[in-house]
Formats: C-alpha cells, sequence, structure tokens
C-alpha cells in the first residue's frame, strides 16, 4: 500500500464517491463506488425510477466515512489493509454453481430490459397518432409499472423460498 495523504487532499477526494478511496491507494475499493455511484445514476436516470436515487445517500456517507477511517489508522494497521473490489459476484453467482435457473433470471433480465429500451423507442415514434396527454402519460408510465411488478414478484418468490427452507429445516430436525 502507499503511504498516507494529505488530509486536505483527502478531505476534498472524500466529497466524491470513491475518488477518497482511489487516492488513499485503494484502486478497486474506489472504482468499484465510483462505478456503483454512478451505476445507480444512469439507471434511475434511464428507468425514470427516481425512489432508487435514495441509495445515494448511503453510498456517499459510506465512503465519505470509509475514507476517514481509513486515514484515521495508525501506520500499522493501514498498511496491512488489502485493496479489494467492494463487491464480489463470484461469491454471489460460483461459475461453477451457475444452474438453469440463475440462467433463466439472467435472460429474462436481459429480456425485461431489451423491452423497455424498445417500448419507449417505438412510442416516441407513435406520439403523433395519438396526440392525448392522457393516453401518454399511462404509455408512458408502462415500463416503470412492469419492472415495479417484477421487482416485487421477485422479492415474494425469495420471501416464500426462504421461508419454505426453513420448513424444511424444521422438519429435518424434528425427524432427528
Amino acid at each position: 500500500m502507499t503511504k498516507k495523504k494529505s488530509g486536505f487532499l483527502t478531505f476534498c477526494f472524500s466529497l466524491m464517491p470513491g475518488a477518497g478511496e482511489m487516492y488513499m491507494g485503494f484502486m478497486k475499493q474506489g472504482v468499484s463506488i465510483m462505478a456503483f455511484f454512478w451505476l445507480l445514476i444512469f439507471l434511475a436516470a434511464f428507468f425514470n425510477m427516481g425512489p432508487v436515487l435514495f441509495i445515494l445517500p448511503i453510498l456517499w456517507c459510506y465512503s465519505f466515512f470509509n475514507v476517514h477511517n481509513i486515514r484515521g489508522l495508525s501506520d500499522e494497521e493501514f498498511y496491512t489493509l488489502e485493496d479489494d473490489y467492494l463487491f464480489h459476484f463470484e461469491r454471489v453467482l460460483p461459475a461453477e454453481r451457475w444452474n438453469k435457473k440463475q440462467s433463466n433470471l439472467l435472460a429474462w433480465a436481459l429480456i425485461v430490459i431489451g423491452a423497455v429500451i424498445l417500448w419507449g423507442n417505438v412510442t416516441d415514434y407513435m406520439r403523433w397518432l395519438f396526440p392525448s396527454e392522457i393516453y401518454w402519460s399511462v404509455v408512458d408510465a408502462v415500463p416503470q409499472v412492469t419492472i415495479a411488478l417484477i421487482l416485487i414478484l421477485g422479492g415474494v418468490n425469495l420471501i416464500r423460498g426462504k421461508k419454505k427452507e426453513l420448513e424444511n429445516k424444521s422438519l429435518e430436525q424434528e425427524e432427528r
């Protein structure tokens, strides 16, 4: 790891999520924080889903305080820190455990994203056919409603799966 940096510059860079970590020499961590920050902004703007942006202040605070916590470490603790990515997708979806269900989920996610993009482009060309403002306010809401329903159904499915898993574990323990 590199040596500790200037306190003033550390503060200045810590105001931008990820930049402070990169300034301190933690490139992998800084790039992953910065990429996630800007990816959230892009997705919220692209899908017109402003509520996603509530995550940004949380991410900003995490990055800001993380940089200052790293800066406040003793030299021995600072030099023992390893630079690592914030997210590890290989742990969440290991290649050796990639199964048909996960492939289907990825396929459906790609289909939904493609459909949302196609919907936006097709409706832009059709606005001259149907000039009614009420009609277009409903049509413009379709991608948001679709994604919201998919997220709700996915959450319900996760809850059901966890509930079934817990029920199976309790049945196994009762049989013993």
